[in-house]
């Protein structure tokens, strides 16, 4: 086949789909007009399911067909969306789905009434139906409502996609999630799992006397992370803000107030590039506890993945792509330099050489400014010779002074900070740190930062002013800690990418 025809195949094919189904939607348009003549509504609000199918099947479905019978005069009440019909002319089978399970329906001319045989020939697989009627056993043993009422719920005019190839376009489940979601249990059972992890990361906190928050999506500064912001307008006020890259700063004044133990399950928004670990809006929960230091937290993390393996996976062993990972405490624990030496095999004379490092850096893909850091360029390095490889939980500590501009100094080394990232099947999962409460050196610190910024480093942090008057009024000793959330339920759910854990990911606008 030449070039020219197959690139007129290529055009042909997408036209003649468009034309199938909207050939489809008018032939659904027409069921719908002769639903209306019948004197039905097309999306009434009238009907209320009493019963789901998971519970049915979960009181019911080791019943006997015998002791079903028994059972005739007992009606259920369920509601759900139609994804299969099975039509033998006056009975046919139906698979219903409601937001619990999936159950199979049969439909007789003789059980319903005449008005509503009719309605039933005029429904198309992907309507909303309300049924109510006994329970049976089939010749096949399987599990059955017979339906002694049926009402149309919500008229579906597009079809669903074909049963046997489903929803394949990996960038059209995303755009289309309400349909990923109708296809694929798979996909549903992740956002259920999703619930359950925040859930038990909250109830986690809750039990430890921590206390929700929530803290301004939109600041005037943005702190609280290396990131470069969003940045919008207040047409009122007449003045710029940013979305928060995270909520850091802000915890940390309450607990200048007080609180002394917060925590915020919040969305973050970075502008940075979008990959299978990353997405510009994600969620993260961050905590603070006053009177502890980041071994504390290091603790606590072991102790809440514990938790959330046990509540997903029901063990602490479990396969990530084919991979055991196991979470049971106490985690590997090593040094930042130890890990460049030992992981990442770095050479030695690399990691007190600031040239040898940025060439190094530059070398494996970091882009450097004049004024960067060794810190800085040995963090580039980090990621790509070390970060891909620690499989198993790992804290690394001892993170250079100079990329942790919030993180407390080490008592007995001053070119580190108190302050440990953990790890899990090669992706940082969090960071925390003891936090820096001494007002001068947060000041010389946001300093420092603001001279980077001023080189043309658009992640460097803002001086904020405000924020080091807070410390100046006392700050007791506290640790915090950010834990990415999206991450955590990739790990739980077995997914490779973060697309498959947002509900609704950010992708380019569609092409008309």
């Amino acid at each position: 086949m030449s070039a020219k025809s197959r690139e007129k195949n290529h055009n042909e094919q997408p036209a003649a789909a468009e034309a199938d189904e909207n050939l489809l939607i008018r032939q659904r348009r027409s069921k719908a007009e002769q639903v209306q003549e019948l004197g039905y509504g097309l999306f009434p609000n009238t009907f209320r399911p009493r019963n789901q199918i998971k519970e049915l099947l979960k009181t019911h479905g080791r019943l006997d067909a015998a002791r079903l019978e028994a059972m005739e005069d007992h009606k259920f009440a369920l509601a759900g969306r139609i994804m299969a019909i099975r039509s033998f002319g006056k009975a046919a089978f139906l698979k219903i789905n409601d937001r619990s399970a999936s159950l199979q329906l049969h439909v007789q001319k003789e059980v319903l009434s005449p008005r509503e045989f009719s309605l039933f020939k005029k429904l198309d697989v992907g309507d909303i139906i309300g049924v109510s009627g006994p329970l049976f056993r089939t010749r096949t043993r399987e599990l059955t409502l017979r339906c002694e009422k049926l009402v149309l719920i919500t008229k579906s005019f597009r079809p669903l996609p074909e049963k046997f190839h489903g929803l394949t376009d990996v960038e059209q489940r995303y755009r289309q999630r309400y349909l990923d979601l109708v296809m694929n249990e798979q996909v549903r059972e992740i956002f259920r799992a999703r619930s359950t992890i925040v859930n038990t990361i909250r109830q986690f906190l809750i039990e430890r006397d921590f206390l929700e928050v929530e803290t301004p999506m939109m600041q005037v500064l943005p702190g609280g992370a290396a990131a470069k912001p969003f940045e919008t307008y207040h047409n009122a006020l007449g003045m710029k803000l940013y979305l928060r890259v995270a909520p850091e700063l802000y915890l940390k004044r309450l607990i200048v107030g007080g609180l002394e133990r917060v925590f915020e399950l919040n969305r973050n928004f970075r502008n940075e590039g979008i990959s299978v670990q990353h997405n510009p809006e994600f969620t993260m929960c961050e905590f603070y506890q006053a009177y502890a230091s980041y071994e504390d937290l290091m603790s606590l993390t072991e102790e809440l993945f514990g938790i959330c393996a046990a509540a997903i996976k029901g063990a602490l062993r479990f396969e990530y792509q084919g991979r055991e990972i196991d979470v049971t405490p106490p985690w590997q624990n090593t040094d930042f330099r130890s890990s460049l030496l030992e992981v990442g095999r770095v050479p030695p004379e690399v990691l007190f050489d600031r040239e040898r490092a940025l060439n190094m850096s530059t070398e494996l893909g970091g882009v450097h400014r004049r004024g960067d850091t060794l810190g800085k360029a040995l963090a580039k390095i980090f990621d790509v010779k070390v970060e891909p490889l620690l499989w198993q939980p790992t804290f690394v500590t001892g993170f250079p002074r100079d990329i942790s501009p919030l993180s407390r100094t080490n008592d007995l080394d001053p070119d580190i900070v108190d302050r440990f990232e953990f790890f899990i099947a090669g992706r940082e999962m969090g960071n925390g740190f003891s936090e820096l409460n001494d007002p001068d050196d947060q000041r010389e610190r946001f300093a420092e930062q603001a001279a980077q910024r001023e080189a043309g480093d658009e992640e460097a942090q803002f001086m904020d002013l405000d924020y080091v008057r807070a410390l100046e009024y006392g700050m007791p000793p506290t640790a915090g800690e950010g834990i990415g959330i999206d991450r955590l339920v990739m790990l739980l759910t077995d997914q490779p990418s973060i697309r498959e854990v947002i509900l609704f990911p950010l992708l380019r606008p569609e092409q008309g």
